[in-house]
């Protein structure tokens, strides 16, 4: 029985699957045509994008033993026996979709179903939230304008590995929509005049522009194709940021761009920097920890001139705290976010080891993909056949425009616009749910 004819015409909900947080929509059971965001945790209306796998425990009817969102974090900062899985959409698009991973007392899973096991229990708690109980059969998945950039079919490939997660666990009509066109729905709200609003939505693995012109007389149609101007985006953001900090920062306390001992008529040689690089990956840093992988590693001792950076490094792979310092780096970057510096501390490494980040490194270790980024913005622009004195707004959203010096660069090429700050978190869901009740209003 297809959803259109199932009797429940609200049977629908809205997802924002995000690389670090996501968040659903579902119609308001007290306002006909509205939507409203789902508590997800506690009072939470948003989750982070994150599954934990206990090393010990039985299936049941959902599969593994696991705990989602703030849960799964804690369970992983507790020190349980397990993996935490984050940044599951940055596999969307990879080899990796189709692979098996160890996540622990002698199980594996498949990427697979690690992603579509989360929006199960996104699906769950939309049903559990909506008026009747009923968990929605339809959905609008908000999507980057690019999963992978420059390769069409690999991002062809990552919509249809999300499209098809969604109906493995229950979904019948699955629809998608740009997430930064999402935004500006959700800015059209408090839109008083017709104007151009440059979105940039910025996230963990995502950063997406779309120039669209929004008004009161338009936010009432379906059909928007002519309202959408330019988008265009790049796969940089937040997660990027935060393998930047964790290389340039952390990570040189470990061996990184070090150099080996000197050797007679010979310069030094830098250590090799392919471990370096996956543990500041977060879907790769488990790939770290293989026994072929650590004997090989152990074996490097003569590579470092400095010994105590082979013996920082094996520690972290042995006692497995990749993760730990990919955390401690996302920390750092947010603390440093507003202005100022901070003081990292890696004693869980060694007693006393710490790292200093002040702002002016953390700005130059980001120039180059800020860069990227705002070049990316000036090309949307370009491409609708615009300049930038025509953009008479700018919003932002996603949870990587809280930067200051991301959104600063970004505003600095369209001094005319008025910068708005939208729900980092929470404004691409809204768009995605007022699109999802137009969609499928009954």
């Amino acid at each position: 029985m297809s959803s259109s004819s199932s009797g429940l015409p609200r049977d629908f909900c809205a997802i924002d699957f995000g690389t670090s947080n996501s968040a659903v929509a579902i119609p308001d059971a007290e306002r006909p045509g509205a939507m409203r965001l789902v508590p997800l945790e506690d009072s939470h209306v948003t989750m982070p994008t994150a599954v934990f796998y206990f090393a010990e425990g039985r299936h049941d009817a959902d599969g593994p033993p696991r705990a989602f969102g703030r849960a799964a974090l804690g369970a992983y900062v507790e020190g349980i026996d397990g993996r935490l899985m984050r940044s599951m959409k940055s596999i969307l698009g990879s080899s990796l979709i189709e692979q098996v991973t160890d996540v622990g007392g002698g199980r594996g899973v498949k990427y697979f179903d690690m992603l579509a096991g989360y929006l199960k229990r996104l699906r769950k708690q939309a049903g559990a939230r909506a008026s009747g109980g009923h968990e929605p059969r339809r959905v609008v998945l908000g999507r980057p304008v690019y999963f992978v950039d420059g390769e069409p079919e690999r991002d062809a490939a990552a919509q249809a590995s999300l499209a098809a997660a969604a109906r493995a666990v229950g979904f019948e009509d699955v629809h998608f929509q740009f997430e930064p066109i999402a935004a500006a729905f959700d800015f059209e709200q408090q839109a008083d005049r017709e104007q151009l609003v440059l979105v940039a939505d910025i996230g963990g693995g995502t950063s997406d522009f779309s120039l669209v012109r929004v008004g009161p007389e338009r936010i009432a149609r379906l059909d928007r194709r002519d309202d959408i101007l330019a988008n265009h985006g790049v796969h940089i953001a937040g997660t990027d940021f935060d393998r930047h900090i964790e290389l340039t920062s952390i990570l040189r306390e470990f061996g990184y761009r070090a150099l080996g001992p000197a050797r007679p008529g010979q310069p030094p040689r830098e250590v090799p920097s392919g471990i370096y690089f996956d543990l500041a990956t977060w879907h790769l840093i488990n790939t770290c920890y293989s026994p072929q992988r650590m004997l090989e590693l152990r074996g490097m001792k003569t590579f470092y001139g400095d010994a105590r950076h082979h013996q920082r490094l094996m520690t972290v792979l042995e006692e497995r705290l990749g993760h730990e310092l990919a955390n401690r780096a996302e920390d750092a970057k947010i603390e440093v976010a507003g202005g100022g510096g901070c003081t990292i501390d890696l004693g869980l490494i060694e007693s006393g080891l710490t790292v200093a980040l002040s702002e002016t490194a953390a700005v130059e270790a980001l120039r180059g993909d800020i860069e990227r980024i705002a070049q990316a913005g000036r090309e949307t622009v370009e491409r609708a056949g615009l300049k930038p004195s025509d953009v008479d707004a700018l919003y932002f959203t996603g949870g990587s425009t809280g930067l200051r010096l991301l959104a600063d660069r970004i505003a600095s090429d369209y001094p005319e616009a008025r910068p708005v700050m939208g729900d980092r978190f929470a404004s691409v869901a809204t768009g995605l749910g007022l699109h999802a009740a137009q969609l499928f209003a009954a």
